[in-house]
């Protein structure tokens, strides 16, 4: 997998593709992000003795319980809403929508957010801000306790949450199961499997994806309907003497990997203007077999 650009070199990319205003803004977001973060680091410090180098976020420090579902006990809010958090929401119209997600990023990496803090966030925010969160996940959460989210947005018919759901989060930590559901997922709502993180890795040789593969190609060609491309591409990565018996070519990549953006989440193009995945997925949105949608397939205007 694509090693994940370091943040001081996002950072250098908007400061050389925002203007005056918008990096001015970004660089007062950041402060009050940084200065929120010690704040805490410190307060939990007096509180519990723990020092200030070892204390790993404000939700942390709060004592926010970590994997809580959305949508059930939610971690508690603060009584003020830290300013920070209020620039999170305001990227968008600062730094324009195709800069918003780095920004995004940029604050929850300064604030040190830990998954209580994103998992508000989340909830709380609109598509694009739910989808920056996902994309945070591989830098601010080491372990699985932020899969809730993760299985939150599959259970969307939102393509662009869907697609951000599977980087190198979902490649690292989503169970087997789940994760076959998630390929398939794509192949419904026509979300390309480029988008789908560690794919070659995960995909190879497993028996029980080739089967799903079959079974999904099989129903459709029953009902006369076109087997998406992609289905084959995925298929050889699993036996490609499958794929092959099934009439479809083998992937012609020398290593069978699909292209990554350089953020290490694969993605349809080159990635998108700050190097992160595209901002969008193209194709139709079809009814999701795996659950009910929790939002809109619609994204919010940005704030």
């Amino acid at each position: 997998m694509t090693e994940l650009p370091a943040v001081a070199d996002l950072r250098s990319h908007l400061d050389t593709v925002l203007g005056g205003a918008a990096r001015a803004w970004l660089d007062q977001a950041t402060d009050e992000a940084t200065t929120h973060a010690s704040a805490e680091a410190t307060e939990a410090a007096e509180t519990t003795g723990v020092s200030g180098a070892e204390a790993t976020g404000p939700a942390e420090a709060a004592g926010a319980v970590a994997g809580v579902p959305p949508g059930s006990a939610r971690p508690s809010a603060p009584a003020t809403t830290p300013v920070w958090e209020l620039r999170f929401a305001e990227a968008g119209r600062r730094c324009g929508p195709d800069h918003a997600d780095t920004a995004r990023l940029l604050l929850l990496h300064a604030a040190h957010a830990g998954t209580g803090t994103l998992t508000r966030l989340y909830e709380q925010g609109t598509a694009t801000e739910r989808r920056a969160v996902l994309r945070s996940l591989p830098r601010l959460v080491p372990g699985p306790d932020a899969l809730p989210l993760i299985e939150d947005a599959l259970r969307t018919n939102d393509t662009r949450l869907v697609a951000a759901a599977l980087g190198p989060y979902a490649a690292t930590h989503l169970a087997p199961h789940d994760w076959r559901q998630a390929v398939l997922k794509c192949l419904f709502t026509g979300v390309p499997v480029d988008a789908v993180a560690g794919l070659a890795r995960r995909a190879r040789a497993d028996a029980e994806l080739a089967r799903m593969l079959g079974d999904y190609a099989d129903e459709r060609t029953a009902a006369g309907r076109k087997v998406p491309g992609d289905l084959y591409r995925v298929l050889a990565l699993t036996d490609p003497s499958a794929a092959n018996g099934r009439g479809a070519p083998a992937p012609t990549g020398t290593d069978g990997q699909a292209p990554s953006g350089p953020d290490g989440q694969a993605s349809a193009d080159t990635g998108g203007p700050d190097g992160l995945a595209p901002t969008s997925q193209a194709g139709p949105t079809a009814p999701a077999p795996i659950a009910a949608p929790s939002t809109s397939t619609g994204e919010e205007q940005e704030s």
